[in-house]
């Protein structure tokens, strides 16, 4: 078969790495092309002309939907979306029968998805796709007349939901309400607000939450990129915490300063951090 060529973009490295190291097993694929923005994601699509595209939806300056309309139904190559937002993605994307890459992801849900796009490909797409592509885009731009500069990213409206405005519909768009935890043969929702704190463990991060932990494939700082800073804090190098779960602040026996939890759990607190802690505990006091 001839192989199929593939251009990734994400706005974060070890995304793109993580994403090129899975197709490098598959003899099928040929990565072609990387980019790191949406604005360098045009030119490299234009000029690469590939079959596949893992594009990200989140990026500054110019999303994955921007990226889409500046290059145009007709020439847009079978999308693989890979975002870290459920709360829009899943309805969103599967209401328009594209694929998605939900982060963090795991190789079979990888390899599912892949396979999918490949057997699409192969099969010489008729223009049902491309309709859809329009309709959907057809709808990005209709949001740009909203007056919320985040409307594009607005989700479709969970069923039954309570009528919103368009402004509040971009806020909760804006921020990771749920994360997807994957273990033991199950894989579950956990909401966002019922996390005590998260623990750095390499390129993966681990959830505290109620006395029990569970470890995500998604880096520390890619997540503080997507939790509510209202809500949460980086207090350390290797821990992000719940603003709400803090008790106090204190010294610790080395004469350095921690964070004691509601539930007693102790987490250390960076110099540079300790300001804003102080100023978070003073209005809430």
């Amino acid at each position: 078969m001839a192989e199929l060529r593939a251009v990734i973009v994400d706005d974060e490295p070890v995304a793109r790495a993580g994403i090129r190291q899975l197709l490098a097993a598959d003899g099928e694929i040929t990565v072609v092309g990387e980019a790191g923005t949406g604005r360098s994601a045009v030119d490299v699509i234009l000029d690469q002309q590939p079959d596949l595209l893992f594009l990200d939806i989140q990026m500054p300056e110019m999303n994955g939907f921007d990226v889409l309309h500046a290059i145009g139904p007709a020439r847009v190559p079978a999308v693989i979306f890979v975002t870290a937002y459920d709360q829009f993605a899943v309805r969103a994307f599967e209401v328009q029968a594209l694929d998605y890459l939900l982060k963090p992801f795991d190789d079979e849900r990888f390899r599912h998805v892949l396979d999918r796009a490949k057997a699409h490909v192969r099969g010489k797409r008729d223009g049902d796709l491309a309709t859809r592509m329009e309709a959907m885009l057809a709808a990005w731009q209709a949001a740009q007349t909203d007056s919320s500069p985040r409307a594009a990213r607005t989700a479709l409206p969970e069923p039954d939901a309570p009528p919103q405005t368009a402004a509040a519909n971009a806020e909760d768009a804006r921020w990771l309400t749920r994360v997807i935890v994957r273990g033991s043969g199950r894989v579950f929702f956990q909401p966002v607000e019922e996390i005590d704190w998260i623990e750095a463990a390499d390129y993966y991060a681990r959830l505290h939450v109620g006395g029990k932990t569970h470890l995500v494939r998604e880096t520390l700082a890619a997540l503080e990129k997507q939790l509510d800073p209202g809500q949460f804090l980086r207090v350390h190098r290797s821990a992000i915490v719940n603003i709400a779960r803090i008790r106090e602040l204190r010294p610790d026996w080395r004469n350095r300063h921690e964070l004691v939890l509601r539930d007693g759990t102790t987490v250390p607190l960076s110099r540079g951090r300790k300001a804003a802690v102080e100023r978070l505990l003073s209005r809430s006091g």
